[in-house]
């Protein structure tokens, strides 16, 4: 599942890319594709490290890639091992929300960018998120813990105090948010929900086939219900 719209990013070959909390690597996977770009996939989670791995090898071993490498680490964002304005793009996807000194994370992810290029961030959206809370006391302890939920004014203000200037912002996932408060009703980690494990298989089928009823459709909806806020930043 893909959040950052690249079309958004003009990627130039020999870009220096970070992906900081890549989880199991799609977002380090869809940079790697760029010609001759440099990406480096991050996250404290060793397992979400070797799953990362295992993609970018078979994406090696398809030929799916733009020529360049990459580079998976087990790192902790609040201490990144970079020096200072290294990197043209840095994504930090759905990570802010589950640190507990996110103002720690944002100083380190803004000090390793180079001035003038770009930092996207993306978190749960306030009005689906809060649903999900409403519905769920065990939510925001399941998948590693949410410990806040932003409001985008809020989010935008802080990242810019920090020497950035937001210039993009748009909603993801619409077709997601549906998915999440049925898990929240019959239990975040439950596994044995009919309904659950239905709409599960229709997101999956929708990711690899992407057809264009749904994108449609999740393109409609994403204003309203979109379950991802994406911000695009430059730093001053």
């Amino acid at each position: 599942m893909i959040t950052v719209d690249f079309n958004k990013i003009d990627i130039k070959p020999g870009y220096r890319i970070l992906d900081i909390g890549c989880g199991s690597g799609r977002h380090t996977c869809a940079a790697y594709r760029f010609e001759k770009t440099i990406v480096i996939g991050a996250d404290l989670n060793f397992t979400d490290t070797c799953e990362a791995r295992r993609r970018l090898l078979y994406h090696d071993s398809l030929g799916e890639h733009g020529g360049g490498k990459w580079i998976i680490s087990v790192a902790d964002i609040k201490s990144l091992p970079f020096q200072d304005n290294y990197f043209d793009l840095v994504i930090c996807s759905e990570v802010l929300e589950h640190i507990p000194d996110d103002q720690s994370a944002m100083k380190e992810i803004v000090r390793i960018l180079k001035p003038g290029k770009i930092l996207v961030v993306s978190v749960p959206r306030y009005f689906p998120e809060r649903i999900c809370w409403a519905l769920s006391d065990e939510y925001y302890n399941a998948n590693q813990g949410h410990v806040r939920i932003y409001k985008k004014k809020e989010l935008v203000r802080s990242l810019e105090s920090k020497g950035l200037r937001n210039w993009a912002v748009h909603f993801a996932h619409s077709l997601h948010s549906p998915y999440w408060w049925l898990k929240c009703l019959v239990g975040p980690t439950r596994e044995d929900s009919l309904f659950v494990n239905l709409y599960h298989r229709f997101l999956t089928w929708d990711i690899m086939k992407k057809p264009a009823a749904t994108r449609f459709l999740d393109k409609l909806l994403n204003p309203v219900a979109g379950k991802s806020l994406v911000l695009y930043f430059t730093k001053k």
